[in-house]
Formats: structure tokens, C-alpha cells, sequence
């Protein structure tokens, strides 16, 4: 090496680089030029010398022009305010050596993130190639050999996405293989049996956040790190039902390409369905009375008070998360979404008008003892049943009595059967009564006009709005038959509304009168408070259509009242197709079973199975990335297990939005030890494959003589 007060530097100079005066050489060629030493090592062909801020190099042109084009990018390292040390350079000589377009001053000086003054940057131009695809791209796979930065570049570029808040939820984890199915014969709790598996991954967010800052993400549910297996719960017991075009099926059943109902009212395809085994159960209910059961780490779309006066959209949170937060104050804190447009069940044919039934449904005498008949007060019901009944005419009897004739019926001739009692015995509707009456299921399960024309009918008949002075309006219906209760909640829910309902006992409670004299209640009466959605009117009936109009009827909402242990029992997930990963369960409660607007890190995948892989690639949601990282020459899979992610490439390779970024041993930014013990193996691998086809070889040219 010839030192900076060499004076047989000038005559040796093919090319000089300057360095600016605002930067000490030492910044550039290292304590006792450490620094400079490494690149006399890589060009042994050039001479170097420097003087003052002088660096002369000659020698073969072509190193003569690396050396140059090297010391500008450490310049412009410097610049930029980085410190070389011997890793820094010796990635850039690489670069240089190798004469890759992209410049090295703009690879090692992008930073990711920065915490208690450490950048954490890309070190080599694989690990920058590694960053550009994770931004492009909806899944990556970083692929390449251990100490290449796989895992903690990807949880670095999480944590840097959920503080811009171009996601909120980082789901981190990894495949515990060695605890796998031998767990239970690991000593300690369920947390200490699976921790030393996830400690790489907590040991990466403790160099990127600040303590309290990480504790409150996890607590909020923000931040979850845990093994595989228990990362893709999110599930409902498989006797939950599921709400599908033809109606409601147990969850339990569903298989990919069945259909079941979304948020929209539409039907959206089952893309997954992944059994979970065994798992506690909890009720969800809502202030309503709607319920369903799901497990601990299900997931729910809900919104709180500050989110809709800020016009936030909804956020995901899993059930567990709400368990003891259910109050704000004197407010519930969880709104559930709604049905935003009525479910679109399937037209089918019905037998009669839908508000005719839903009337005489109401006040109809369907006994089928006698002629049918229908009571009201109101004329211009009598004229709506009439005109909506053809071939049969609605007469005046007296008072408010009304007789449903067969046209062109009379005394004498063939009898020719009602057909209005013709199509009530069609329904099983004749020989009901008040206590016993119900919707038919081709009217349940209908489009949308269907299910309201028969829900006006019952509530012009037996509903109507309810004033309250500084209030909107609320419709109140009323009913002794418990099956036609149910099936009027079900109407109103399924066009996007709510319904609360109470009982008003028959035991106990003061007679009514009727023709001068006390009449006592038979049976508990069923009253219905319901609240509709803009754009569905309840009534048809003029009188009542004006009040509702000029009141308005308010806001339907769901609100979260309690959540309890419900037992233990199997358990699915599904994963659906809808833009919004939600669906409807019972009682038409809208769920969410997919990770939206999340950063989701699969760390050591090549200790998956083909089925792990395709079931954590199927539940990313909308708004969220995906990376995946793994060793394929280190799989711990048992014999006869098929590491996912040896194929995955194959499966996905032309798929766009996902990019597979290869990490070589020039990516190894551990101790310069590794980096030769990698390459070493790596060598020794390709001689195994090569003495491997030389032996397939010999015993092919055997066969063969």
C-alpha cells in the first residue's frame, strides 16, 4: 500500500478523484485505512495513492474506472450522512465489481425506519431489491438463506406501514414445528411452551419500538404475534348459521364455491372453508336480542361513537378485544354494521299478492270453516285487499266485517272452492289462527319487493307509528303467534332493519272489553318495535304513511350488549369474496372472517405444509400486504410433509401483485464468517447435485448395456 505522502503518487495516476474539504479522509478510507486497505484487496491489479484530499489510481483501465466510480459513491454516502465501516464498503465494492446499473449510494442510504438514532436501511442491493418488491407488491416471498435480513427488513417495513397508517394491524407469525404436534409433552403453560418459538419476532419490534409503545399495541389487539396455527382461528362454531341465497345452512357445511350472503345483500362466493378443531365459545348479543357464537379470536367490523362523528370507516377487532369494554360513559361502545341494501334471495313465483297475504295475515279469518273473511275499520284497506285479490270480491258484511266471495259464485251448481282458501291450504295457512299463523317460507325467501309488500300488509294491519315529541318515529307492531314474530324480525332485518321485541303477558293483566263485557287474554302478546332503513317505507295505508312521512323514522343501529362464555365446541373459519370480507350469520348479524387492512409476516414458511400456505395466502384481506420469508435448504417439516413453500413458486410464479425475491450469500450481513460458511454449504450443495446426476448417469448408461 502505498500511504497518502507517497511522492510517486502523481506519476502513477490514470484517473484522480477529489474529495470535497468538508470531509475527513479518515470518514473515507477508514482508522489506519482500514477501509482503504479492503479495495487495494478487491483490485490488486490497480495502484492507489492518495495525498491530501487527492486519490490517484492507475493500473488496468477497467479497475482503473471501478476504483473511481467506487470512491464517488462513498462520497456520496458520506453526503448523505452515512458512516462507513468494512461492511458498507465491501457491499459497494460488490456492487462496483459486478457493474450493476443501480448505484450504491442510492441502495445503503435509503432508510426504512428510524428508532433511538439507528436507521434501519437496506445493507446490500438484493436486500434493496427485497424492499422494492414488498412496496409493489400484494405478497412477497423473500427467499434466501439465514442472516440475509429477510425477516427483520419485512418487520421493519411493517412497523414502518402501521405508523404511516397505510395499515392498522400487524399480524406477525410463524410456524412452531417443533412444537407442533408434540406440544402437550413440552413442560410449562401454553405461552411458555410457544415463546421461544416467536422470540425472534418480539426481539425485532423490541429494536424498532419504544417499550410502552409496543405493550400498547398488543394490548389493543394492533400488534398480534403468535404461531400459525393459532393466527388463523377467527372462527363460529360449525352449527353457527350462515346465511346463503337459499337460506340459512350451519357454517359447518359451507365448502369452497358455495355462496352465502354479504353485507350488500349480496351473494358472494366461499373462497376457504378451515377447520379449527376444538375451541371455546362465546354468545355475542346485541341490544335487539340478536345473538350468535363465535370463538375468542373471531372477527367483527364494528364502529364507535368518535369514529362515525369523524367519518372513520369501521374497524376490525376481534371478539376477545371487546370482553369487559362494552360501555362508553352511558353509551354502548360497538355499533355493528348493518344490511346495506336488502339481501337478494332468488324471485320465485308466489301464489298470491304479497301485501294481500301479509293483510290477511293481520286481520284475515283464515280458519277455512267458513268463507274467508277480513276486518277493519279502515275502507281503503278493504279497497286495496279487493283490487289486489283477482277473481274475488272484498264485500261489506257490517261494522267491520268483510267477506272474501269467489266472482260469479252463488247458490246452486258445481261447488267450486274459494280461491282464496284455495291457495291458504296450497301455504298450510288454512285452519290457522291468531296464535299459530306464519310467514311461508316463498315469501321469507324472496327478492326484496316481495318480503315488503307482505310486511306492509302486516303492518298496516296490525302496526302503525308511534309518536314521541322531540323523537322520530318508530313503527310498533303487535302479534300472539310466536312463529309470525319471528318472521316478521326476519323481514325487517333482511331489508336492513332492526327489531326489538318484548312480551306483554296474558296472566295477570286487567281484561278487555268487548260488546259491554270483560274479555280475558288467552295468550301472551309479542310487540315489535322497528326501525327501517331511508328508503323503505313501512305503510301503504294513507294515514299512516303521512305520520311516518312527516315524523321520519331515524336510524337503525346495532349496538354490542354482552359477550359470554358459551362452551366449547368445533370450529370453522370460511373466507368469502366480498370487497369487504364481511357476511351474514343468524339473525342477520353482519361478521367480518378476513385480515383487511393488515401487514401479515409468515416468517420460517419452509416449515410449512401445502396446506398451511394455501390456507394463510387465502385469508388476506383488502388493504393489506403479505410477506413471506423462508429457508428452503433448512426445512424441519416430518418426513413425508412437502414444504409449501418449495412449491409455492410454481403455483404463483405468473400471478400479478405476487413477486418472489431471491437472497443470495452476497445479501449475508451477519458476521463475514457466515457469509463463507453459507456460500461453503451452497457449494457443497451444488457438487452433491452434480455427483448425484453423475451417479443417475452411470446407472442409466448400465441399463442400457
Amino acid at each position: 500500500m502505498t500511504t497518502p505522502s507517497t511522492p510517486a503518487a502523481d506519476a502513477a495516476t490514470g484517473i484522480k478523484v477529489l474529495v470535497p474539504g468538508e470531509h475527513a479522509m479518515v470518514s473515507l478510507l477508514g482508522t489506519q485505512d482500514e477501509l482503504l486497505r479492503l479495495v487495494e484487496k478487491a483490485f490488486p491489479a490497480a495502484s492507489i495513492h492518495v495525498r491530501g484530499n487527492e486519490i490517484a489510481v492507475g493500473g488496468d483501465p477497467a479497475d482503473t474506472e471501478r476504483i473511481s466510480r467506487l470512491f464517488e459513491e462513498l462520497v456520496l454516502l458520506l453526503d448523505r450522512g452515512q458512516l462507513l465501516d468494512k461492511g458498507m464498503v465491501k457491499q459497494t465494492i460488490r456492487m462496483i465489481r459486478a457493474d450493476e446499473a443501480d448505484r450504491p449510494s442510492e441502495v445503503l442510504s435509503e432508510a426504512l425506519i428510524t428508532h433511538r438514532g439507528r436507521t434501519i436501511r437496506p445493507k446490500t442491493l438484493g436486500q434493496k431489491r427485497y424492499l422494492d418488491a414488498l412496496k409493489a407488491n400484494t405478497v412477497t416471498f423473500g427467499i434466501g438463506p439465514a442472516g440475509t435480513g429477510k425477516t427483520y427488513l419485512a418487520m421493519g417495513a411493517a412497523v414502518q406501514a402501521l405508523r404511516a397508517k397505510q395499515v392498522n394491524r400487524l399480524i406477525l407469525t410463524r410456524p412452531a414445528v417443533e412444537a407442533g404436534e408434540r406440544l402437550g409433552f413440552l413442560p410449562g403453560t401454553l405461552h411458555e411452551k410457544i415463546d421461544p418459538y416467536l422470540k425472534p419476532l418480539w426481539d425485532a419490534l423490541h429494536d424498532m419500538m419504544e417499550a410502552e409503545e409496543l405493550i400498547a399495541h398488543v394490548d389493543r389487539g394492533t400488534i398480534e404475534v403468535a404461531p400459525l396455527a393459532y393466527m388463523r382461528g377467527r372462527a363460529q362454531p360449525v352449527s353457527a348459521n350462515v346465511l346463503t341465497p337459499t337460506g340459512f345452512r350451519p357454517i359447518g357445511d359451507l365448502a369452497p364455491g358455495d355462496e352465502v350472503i354479504g353485507s350488500d345483500g349480496q351473494p358472494t362466493e366461499v373462497l376457504g372453508t378451515f377447520p379449527q378443531g376444538e375451541k371455546d365459545i362465546y354468545r355475542l348479543t346485541t341490544q335487539d336480542g340478536s345473538s350468535t357464537r363465535c370463538t375468542a379470536d373471531h372477527l367483527w367490523a364494528v364502529h364507535t361513537r368518535d369514529d362515525r362523528r369523524r367519518g372513520r370507516p369501521a374497524r376490525v377487532l376481534e371478539t376477545s378485544e371487546m370482553i369487559g369494554n362494552l360501555r362508553a360513559a352511558h353509551y354502548h361502545r360497538y355499533e355493528l354494521p348493518l344490511l346495506s341494501a336488502p339481501v337478494a334471495f332468488e324471485t320465485r313465483e308466489v301464489p298470491m299478492d304479497p301485501y294481500a297475504l301479509g293483510l290477511l295475515l293481520g286481520d284475515g279469518c283464515l280458519t277455512g270453516s267458513t268463507t274467508p273473511s277480513f276486518a277493519t275499520d279502515d275502507t281503503e284497506l278493504a279497497e286495496r285487499l279487493d283490487a289486489a285479490l283477482p277473481g274475488v270480491s272484498v264485500r261489506h258484511k257490517s261494522g267491520p266485517d268483510y267477506v272474501l266471495n269467489r266472482e260469479g259464485g252463488g247458490r246452486g251448481g258445481v261447488i267450486v272452492a274459494n280461491p282464496v282458501t284455495a291457495v291458504l291450504r296450497d301455504l298450510e295457512l288454512c285452519g290457522t289462527r291468531s296464535a299459530t299463523k306464519f310467514v311461508p317460507e316463498v315469501y321469507l325467501y324472496n327478492d326484496a319487493d316481495v318480503r315488503l309488500g307482505v310486511l306492509q300488509g302486516l303492518l298496516d294491519s296490525d302496526g302503525g307509528p308511534v309518536t314521541q315529541r322531540g323523537r322520530t318515529c318508530r313503527i310498533q307492531y303487535t302479534t300472539i303467534s310466536p312463529r309470525l314474530r319471528d318472521d316478521v324480525l326476519f323481514l325487517v332485518r333482511s331489508l336492513g332493519g332492526v327489531a326489538y321485541w318484548r312480551t306483554r303477558t296474558a296472566a295477570g293483566r286487567r281484561p278487555g272489553r268487548a260488546n259491554g263485557r270483560d274479555v280475558a287474554y288467552r295468550h301472551d302478546a309479542f310487540v315489535l318495535d322497528i326501525r327501517l332503513p331511508a328508503g323503505i317505507e313501512p305503510f301503504r295505508l294513507s294515514r299512516k304513511f303521512a305520520t311516518y312521512q312527516q315524523h321520519g323514522g331515524g336510524r337503525p343501529a346495532r349496538f354490542v350488549t354482552s359477550i359470554e362464555p358459551d362452551g366449547t365446541e368445533e370450529a370453522v373459519c370460511i373466507r368469502v369474496a366480498a370487497a369487504d370480507s364481511l357476511y351474514v350469520t343468524e339473525d342477520l348479524l353482519v361478521t367480518h372472517n378476513t385480515l383487511n387492512d393488515a401487514f401479515i409476516v409468515l416468517d420460517e414458511a419452509q416449515n410449512t405444509t401445502a396446506e398451511q400456505m394455501k390456507m394463510f395466502l387465502t385469508r388476506i384481506g383488502f388493504n393489506s400486504k403479505a410477506v413471506v420469508t423462508g429457508d428452503i435448504s433448512q426445512v424441519d417439516l416430518p418426513s413425508g410433509k412437502r414444504s409449501g413453500l418449495r412449491v409455492v413458486r410454481d403455483i404463483l410464479g405468473d400471478i400479478e401483485g405476487v413477486a418472489f425475491a431471491e437472497l443470495t450469500s452476497g445479501d449475508v450481513v451477519r458476521h463475514h464468517i457466515v457469509q463463507r460458511i453459507v456460500e461453503a454449504y451452497e457449494r457443497h450443495a451444488v457438487a452433491e447435485e452434480a455427483a448425484e446426476e453423475e451417479r443417475a448417469s452411470g446407472r442409466r448408461d448400465d441399463d442400457r448395456r
